[in-house]
C-alpha cells in the first residue's frame, strides 16, 4: 500500500469514530441501538487498524527496454543529372542529396559501393516517373519526385535502402524558352482556328439562310427590326441588292423598281455589265454598239487578249459600213481595235487610181 492510501485511511478511522462517538454520545437512541453501534464501530476500527498494520510488499518497476542501437547512414549530394520526359529532345535537370544505409547486419564493402547502388536505386526510381510526364510540368513533377523519394527503399539486389531529400528539378534555360514559345504558338493557333470557325460559321449563315434571297433577306431584317416596320420596307431595295450580290445573280424583276438612283440616272437594276463588255461591278447598262457588241463576245468565251475579239470586230464593222452605219463601225473599231484608223463617212475612196502623169 502507498503513503498516500496509509494517510487516507488513518484519516478515514479517526473521522468515522467521531462520527459514531457523536451519534451515540447526543443522538436519542435506545441502549441497545448505541451498543450495537459501538460493536460496529469497533469492528471497523479493528479491521483498518490490522490492513494498516500488514507489512507491504515492494512494487514492481517494469525493466527498461534495451537503447536501440543507431543504423548507420550516409548522405551523398548529386546535382544537375539530366532524366527524360515524354517529350525525346527535352530533358528535366535533377538534383537531390541521397540518403542509404546497409540491409545486411554485416554488409561488407569491399565487396560493393553502397554509395553508387543508392545513387543509382535513387536515379531509377526518380526515371520511371518522369520519362511519362510532360516537361512543361517541371514544378508539379518536382512535388510528385519529393514524396515518392521520401522513403527508404531497398534497391533491386536489396543490398541497401535508400531516399532523397532537397528533390529539384528544372529545364535548361534554351528549353524553358522554347516550351514558352512553343505554348504561345498553340493558344495562337487555337484563337485563330477559333475565330476561323466562328467566321465560316457566320458566313454560311447569312449566305444559306439570311441571303438567300430576298424574301429571306427581308425577314431577317424585319426580325432585327420588327418596331421600325416603315424602316424595313424602304430598305427592300438594299435588301435585294445584298441578297443579288451574295448570290451573283441580277436583281429580281420584281424589286427592281425598289433601287436607288445614282448621280448618273442609272439605276442598280442594271448593274453587272462593265464599260467594256465584261460582266463585272455595278457599271451603267450596255447602251451603244461596242458594249453590246462585247456583252456578245463575253457570252462567245472569247477571251481578251484572243485575236478573234479584233477579227470579229472588223468584220462587223465592214458590215456597219457597207450598211451606211459609220459611226457605229468607228465606235467598234476604236474599242476592240484602237490600232486601225476610223474610216468616217465623209470619205468615199475613188472610183480609179490617179495618174502619174502630169495633167494633159
Amino acid at each position: 500500500m502507498s503513503s498516500g492510501r496509509t494517510t487516507l485511511t488513518a484519516y478515514f478511522a479517526v473521522f468515522s469514530g467521531l462520527i459514531f462517538a457523536g451519534l451515540f454520545m447526543f443522538a436519542p437512541r435506545p441502549l441497545w441501538l448505541g451498543f450495537l453501534v459501538v460493536v460496529l464501530f469497533a469492528a471497523l476500527w479493528l479491521g483498518l487498524v490490522k490492513e494498516w498494520l500488514r507489512p507491504r510488499e515492494p512494487m514492481h518497476h517494469p525493466a527498461p527496454p534495451p537503447p536501440v542501437t543507431p543504423i548507420e547512414r550516409e548522405e551523398r549530394q548529386i546535382t544537375d543529372v539530366a532524366l527524360p520526359s515524354a517529350w525525346g529532345d527535352y530533358d528535366f535537370v535533377f538534383s537531390a542529396t541521397v540518403r542509404w544505409s546497409p540491409i545486411a547486419a554485416r554488409f561488407d564493402e569491399s565487396l560493393a559501393n553502397p554509395e553508387a547502388l543508392a545513387v543509382d536505386s535513387i536515379l531509377e526510381r526518380a526515371r520511371e516517373i518522369t520519362e511519362s510526364r510532360p516537361p512543361g510540368r517541371a514544378s508539379l513533377v518536382r512535388h510528385e519526385l519529393s514524396g515518392a523519394l521520401a522513403r527508404m527503399e531497398p534497391d533491386a539486389k536489396r543490398s541497401i535502402q535508400a531516399m532523397a531529400h532537397s528533390v529539384t528539378l528544372t529545364l535548361t534555360d534554351q528549353d524553358q524558352d522554347r516550351l514558352a514559345k512553343l505554348a504561345a504558338r498553340r493558344k495562337e493557333n487555337a484563337l485563330w482556328e477559333h475565330e476561323m470557325r466562328y467566321e465560316q460559321t457566320r458566313r454560311a449563315y447569312l449566305s444559306e439562310s439570311v441571303l438567300k434571297d430576298t424574301g429571306s433577306a427581308v425577314v431577317w431584317w424585319l426580325a432585327k427590326n420588327d418596331d421600325h416596320i416603315q424602316k424595313t420596307v424602304q430598305d427592300i431595295g438594299l435588301l435585294a441588292q445584298l441578297s443579288s450580290a451574295a448570290n451573283n445573280t441580277h436583281v429580281a424583276e420584281p424589286f427592281r423598281h425598289l433601287l436607288s438612283t445614282p448621280a448618273n440616272g442609272t439605276t442598280a437594276a442594271s448593274a453587272g455589265y462593265a464599260s467594256n463588255g465584261e460582266t463585272g461591278g455595278f457599271a451603267p447598262p450596255p447602251r451603244t454598239v461596242p458594249d453590246l457588241f462585247g456583252n456578245f463576245l463575253s457570252v462567245m468565251d472569247i477571251e481578251q487578249d484572243s485575236p478573234e475579239r479584233i477579227l470579229l470586230a472588223k468584220h462587223v464593222a465592214d458590215v456597219l459600213h457597207a450598211h451606211g452605219r459609220h459611226e457605229a463601225a468607228d465606235a467598234l473599231l476604236r474599242r476592240f481595235d484602237p490600232s486601225e484608223p476610223p474610216v468616217t463617212g465623209d470619205f468615199d475612196p475613188p472610183s480609179e487610181p490617179p495618174s502619174d502623169g502630169p495633167d494633159q
